[in-house]
């Protein structure tokens, strides 16, 4: 029997609500599959902590969180505490401390729930979307420069007048500007991990997103990297799509793609889209994921805190976050069996939440689910 050291953080808004059904299913999984342990401890990290005495993540948090298998979050985000502070300091330091270097999306739609494509059933939607989670855009180098300062002259001079020949008055302009980072190596190990999981999953083609033909020195060693880790997969198929090509794709013809690798802030966005697909960020799971260390599962919606507190918000999403920590810890039975619950109690269409037509609470859904894991 292995023990699993798990940490919950509940979080903002809805986060309590659906962490909790997906504990409870968590809980039912533990008591159907012979030799689960589950050991969970629940950490306060959060708006309320914040507000009350102005502490985000400590290095002490961070230390009990790093003896952690996986961690098992809920959402962040409260309208009390300044746009991003919450985001950045709790959420992308987790991802940036443990090095979970990798976003993996799995977009799914489960029987009998609607799709906004025409004709499109859980046939034709059925990939995985692999996005590089620490670097590009989200490196935070960058800033802001107002008024005819050395920084100000430099940065307008070289990316306008150089570039573009335009005569530019620096004189009290302001600029901001943001630039992204690829490394050789953060490209590598993200690739590889795509081309692996589409071996593992017995997916024939991998598609790698960019828009190298515009910014061609970053997105250019990101193609560099795709082609050159590609030698060592000849059996799977290999392609390029630009990012605003393939949203136009993904919509057309979902049926096409099996694996998709994309750079971190294009795969913010295109995931986005295959949520909708799926039948919207209800059903949306996401894992932040460090093959080799300590990786974080959670639903990709936000905190909603317009719904906090009304046991209305689809757990589903939290649910199978769950079920995805449960197959990256190794505990595929467990995993089957909730992925398997979920499919049945949306294909009976009996227990619902209203962002897919019906009337259920957020426990209802919990316990419907739970108790279906329990039945297999």
């Amino acid at each position: 029997m292995m023990k699993h050291e798990i940490a919950v953080i509940p979080g903002d808004g809805i986060g309590p609500e659906v962490i909790q059904e997906g504990v409870k299913v968590l809980k039912s999984a533990e008591d159907s599959v012979e030799g689960l342990n589950l050991d969970l401890e629940e950490f306060p990290y959060g708006a309320d902590r914040y507000l009350e005495n102005e502490e985000l993540l400590p290095e002490e948090g961070l230390d009990k969180l790093s003896k952690k298998d996986a961690i098992y979050l809920g959402a962040l985000g409260d309208p009390r505490v300044p746009t991003g502070v919450l985001e950045q300091e709790i959420l992308l330091k987790l991802r940036f401390y443990f090095d979970q270097y990798i976003n993996l999306r799995p977009i799914k739609l489960y029987p009998n729930v609607p799709c906004p494509l025409a004709d499109k059933g859980p046939e034709d939607i059925d990939f995985y979307v692999v996005r590089e989670n620490t670097e590009d855009f989200y490196v935070a180098l960058g800033g802001r420069a107002k008024g005819k300062t050395k920084e100000t002259l430099k940065i307008s001079r070289s990316i306008y007048e150089a570039k573009f020949d335009l005569d530019i008055d620096v004189d009290g302009d302001e600029l901001a500007y943001q630039i992204g980072l690829i490394s050789r190596r953060g490209a590598e190990r993200a690739i590889r991990f795509a081309f692996n999981l589409a071996e593992e999953k017995e997916k024939d083609r991998l598609t790698s997103v960019d828009k190298a033909n515009v910014l061609s020195h970053s997105y250019g060693l990101w193609r560099e990297v795709f082609e050159e880790v590609a030698e060592d997969y000849p059996e799977i198929e290999t392609e390029f799509s630009f990012v605003d090509a393939i949203t136009m794709w993904f919509v057309k013809s979902p049926e096409y793609y099996e694996t998709v690798v994309t750079p971190n802030m294009f795969g913010d966005i295109i995931t986005d889209l295959g949520a909708t697909l799926q039948g919207g960020l209800g059903l949306a799971p996401g894992g932040n994921i460090n093959p080799d260390g300590v990786s974080m599962f959670e639903p990709i919606h936000g905190s909603a805190p317009k719904y906090k507190g009304q046991n209305k918000a689809n757990p589903v999403a939290t649910i199978l976050a769950g079920q995805m920590m449960l197959e990256q810890l190794g505990e595929k039975e467990a995993a089957d069996k909730v992925e398997q619950a979920v499919v049945e109690v949306l294909a009976e269409g009996e227990v619902r939440t209203y962002d897919l037509g019906g009337d259920s609470t957020t426990s209802e859904v919990g316990d419907a689910v739970s108790e279906k894991v329990k039945e297999i």
